[in-house]
């Protein structure tokens, strides 16, 4: 059975799962959802109802990270996983914690009426992208020299984060992090996993 995987193309978490999976060569069957509209097969193998989701013959990956590990134990041509693993979770912790709930504040200042956004912006700095400067100030990618598993599962983070505020974002002093996400965008891996898919209804057969 070829895999399946339930996706949404501007979700990060999704994006470096679907990474993951294309660089390893593993062919799924994608699933475009609705985020109004979940589909009920996707909601039965995973109640949390958030993507990814990757259906597998004999069991369910419902965490990004987990995919991606998955994907490269069946095939790492380049070594991603080759990375310090507790420098790899600090950043991923780091990431996926403090800099993605000051992220959402950014990004949705509506919601969050009683903060400052100048504040978030420089929590954002102290937390995550002055970090991340002064590890790509050292070497090209994240964790050194090398790009890792680690590179892709923080870029779409920062590529979202970028996205708010365009002129804001370039007029920081991040110059090696706006250097390390152009690539990143400008990478064909990252252009082929940004396909557009039609919207998985659970009628489609």
């Amino acid at each position: 059975m070829m895999p399946i995987l339930y996706s949404y193309r501007r979700c990060p978490y999704a994006m470096r799962a679907r990474m993951a999976l294309y660089y390893a060569g593993i062919v799924v069957e994608h699933r475009e959802i609705s985020l109004r509209e979940k589909p009920q097969s996707m909601l039965k193998v995973s109640p949390k109802g958030t993507v990814p989701v990757l259906c597998l013959h004999d069991r369910i990956i419902d965490q990004s990270v987990d995919i991606i590990h998955w994907a490269l134990q069946q095939n790492d041509p380049y070594d991603w996983m080759q990375a310090d693993p507790m420098l790899a979770r600090g950043w991923i912790e780091r990431n996926d914690g403090p800099f993605k709930k000051l992220l959402d504040q950014y990004k949705y200042p509506n919601r969050f009426p009683e903060l400052d956004q100048r504040e978030v912006l420089r929590q954002a700095r102290v937390v995550m992208l002055d970090p991340l400067e002064a590890a790509l100030q050292n070497h090209s990618y994240i964790m050194g020299s090398k790009m890792t598993w680690v590179d892709i599962a923080i870029f779409p983070f920062i590529r979202q984060f970028s996205m708010v505020n365009i002129e804001q974002f370039s007029a920081l002093p991040l110059p090696a992090t706006q250097a390390w996400l152009t690539e990143q965008l400008e990478s064909k891996l990252f252009q082929a996993v940004m396909v557009k898919y039609p919207t998985w209804t659970d009628s489609i057969r």
